[in-house]
């Protein structure tokens, strides 16, 4: 058994920590597990029986796939911190075994299945990867001198337990390259985990915009995404067969792990752009805006290996992604597929940063073909069906991949969907706004819930009417209106049971596991309360260290409380001791500004502080009063007026309520 705790130097990102839900009691029936969760419903196992039989042959993969080049298992990784929490548990899904169970959908437990080893693997001589040591892959290429790290992972310490298990069963070798495919954190969080094989003058290659992408995805809308997220990969969710069992993309982020970040040193700008590291020549393609907003991916030509980073994976990917992010270009990343294909043709093995690889020249060119013509043909038919006056909701309704594409696994719905892909496209091109002058200003959740309520004939009505529903197997619409009734604020214990259990057979027939999870922890939550924590500001330090000042600045002004802010004029100047860098944040119209401190401005009140104290304080590790009169800061100007400033911007958490008001 693996079991490390690794303590980060400085710069370190401590991942988000959820404490326990506040339990509720909710009325139970005969089959629910211990967690609450009931028993899949007779249409449930019908539905899922039928998808069973309906399962493609193997096509461009399999489980002989999965298993291909084999050198060690790892069946009973388990990783900690030094205080005990867990942080990656592989025994945890030892469940998943044999034919799918009827509350699961049988496509993704046979993904669950195929990610459920841990394990060192040879993907070609010299290029060998370890998979099932967190969401992504580590791959590992053998240099002349040492070992080239490609994606080292989400955390310190599960790239520390995978290095070690891979250094037990390769030659013993320093790490002369590092390779970060993408802005991503499960692709380079993990990376001071290595830092002790790390070789004199290693160069870190990432591509153009890294940095800035990597520090600011999570920043500004950070608390809601953060939350969002918990919901999106089943945090809070037993590893059971009626909870958690893949992301679809892998197990699970490795949650509770130590994150850092390291400034690159060699940036790939451009496609064809070649370099050899420890005696391996690299031809990279930059894809910017594809799957992240900086990535790129890279052909070995002695090895013949395209390794594909995130552009291509063995699922549809997220045109757009449940936690929250910007909308993706599915025609540039298609695009982006073809200059591969085309550029890297001789490519006799794909090698990407998750799941399995695809070997033999044509099937990798038949790979590529039909992950590039899903991306466009989503894209295509969703601008030809809103053209044609169609809108998000019936688009999703409405389109299916062809015969052609839907002939194997590679593109299935395991982790992004036809359905929610197509409703990004719309939102590319037209935004929230469908056309229809009913939905412009809308009423809230609350006040909808009310009316329905009421026009339905009162709460009871609507109870008798949403288990007409789950009685009938009709379960999208009993969770709209059981959804209304809780937003209402007049549901019982009984419509929140209710509306729970039909989220739960919601999430029993979702093939994809991002929405199984959010299905499953709606259910979780309405049975057993929010959790009391969601994220802790201090655990963001590490982050916000490497975040350029104007957009820390810019987050700040994201948390200015508007109406506390109204009629208040302030301007206070911050110069950040260890940067010998000023500038001066004001407020006007309610807004926070910022720019450059001018010589000839005269502020409210000057701070000078170095720039990890400021993040201390920021992050409220540091308290400002305590502060005053110390060494480690000066201050001119009014106190008060530097403390009313600091006193209007908001302290989010992320606890907040998605399945009720």
């Amino acid at each position: 058994m693996i079991a490390r705790g690794l303590r980060l130097p400085v710069g370190g990102l401590v991942m988000l920590v959820l404490a326990a839900c506040s339990d509720r009691t909710l009325p139970t029936q005969e089959g629910d597990d211990e967690h609450g969760f009931s028993a899949p419903t007779a249409a449930t196992v019908q539905a899922n029986q039928a998808v069973a039989a309906a399962m493609p042959e193997p096509y461009l993969d399999g489980m002989d796939a999965a298993r291909r080049g084999l050198i060690a298992r790892a069946d009973d990784l388990v990783v900690t911190r030094e205080d005990g929490r867990r942080i990656w548990n592989i025994p945890a899904y030892d469940f998943i075994d044999g034919a799918a169970p009827d509350s699961v959908h049988p496509g993704l437990w046979r993904q669950a299945d195929m990610h459920s080893i841990a394990a060192l693997f040879e993907v070609v001589p010299g290029i060998y990867q370890l998979r099932g040591f967190d969401l992504a892959n580590m791959t590992l290429i053998r240099g002349e001198q040492g070992w080239i790290v490609v994606d080292p992972l989400t955390n310190a310490q599960t790239a520390e337990a995978a290095w070690a298990f891979a250094m037990e069963h390769l030659e013993p070798r320093p790490i002369t390259a590092m390779l970060i495919t993408h802005s991503h954190i499960d692709h380079f969080g993990g990376i001071r985990g290595l830092s002790q094989a790390f070789a004199d003058d290693m160069p870190i290659v990432a591509p153009s915009g890294f940095m800035e992408e990597a520090t600011s995805e999570n920043v500004l809308a950070g608390p809601a995404m953060q939350r969002r997220a918990g919901y999106m990969y089943g945090r809070e969710l037993p590893r059971s067969a009626r909870g958690h069992v893949d992301t679809g993309l892998g197990k699970s982020p490795a949650f509770n792990g130590l994150m850092g970040i390291m400034e690159p040193t060699l940036i790939v700008e451009q496609t064809g752009q070649t370099e050899t590291l420890d005696g391996v020549e690299f031809v990279f393609q930059n894809a910017p805006g594809s799957e992240a907003p900086a990535e790129f991916t890279a052909y070995l030509p002695a090895s013949k290996a395209f390794l594909g980073a995130e552009i291509t994976s063995r699922t549809l990917h997220n045109v757009y992604t449940l936690r929250g992010a910007k909308v993706r270009d599915a025609l540039a990343w298609s695009r982006y597929i073809e200059e591969a294909r085309t550029a890297f043709a001789e490519a006799e093995v794909f090698v990407g940063s998750h799941h399995w690889p695809v070997w033999g020249r044509d099937t990798v060119q038949t790979f590529l073909v039909e992950q590039r013509d899903t991306y466009k043909y989503i894209h295509d038919q969703t601008l030809r069906l809103a053209n044609n006056g169609l809108t998000p909701k019936e688009i999703a309704e409405t389109i299916e991949l062809p015969p052609s594409l839907r002939r194997g696994y590679h593109n299935r719905d395991y982790y992004g969907t036809v359905r929610h892909n197509a409703r990004a496209v719309y939102q590319y091109y037209f935004g929230w706004f469908d056309g229809n002058p009913a939905h412009l200003n809308a009423l809230p959740p609350a006040e909808v819930g009310q009316r329905y309520v009421k026009l339905a004939g009162g709460a009871e009505a609507v109870m008798q009417a949403a288990q007409a529903a789950f009685d009938a197997a009709d379960y999208r619409w009993g969770a709209e209106l059981l959804n209304h009734l809780v937003f209402s604020g007049q549901a019982s214990d009984s419509a929140r049971a209710l509306l729970a259990r039909t989220y739960d057979q919601m999430g029993y027939q979702a093939e994809s596991g991002p929405w199984r999870d959010f299905y499953l922890t709606a259910a979780y939550e309405l049975r057993h309360g929010m959790p009391e924590q969601v994220m802790n500001l201090a655990d963001t330090a590490g982050l916000l260290e490497h975040i350029g000042i104007p957009t820390l600045l810019d987050s700040m002004a994201a948390r200015l409380n508007g109406p506390k802010a109204e009629d208040v004029t302030l301007s206070v100047g911050l110069e950040l001791t260890d940067r010998e860098d000023a500038y001066l944040l004001w407020i006007e119209n309610a807004v926070l500004h910022h720019r450059r401190l001018d010589p000839a401005d005269s502020p409210d009140v000057t701070i000078a502080i170095s720039h990890p104290l400021f993040i201390r304080v920021l992050t409220r590790q540091a308290a400002l009063g305590d502060l005053f009169g110390s060494d480690e800061l000066a201050l001119s100007g009014s106190r008060l007026k530097l403390l009313k400033f600091f006193s209007l911007l908001d302290q989010p958490d992320g606890t907040f309520a998605i399945v009720e008001p």
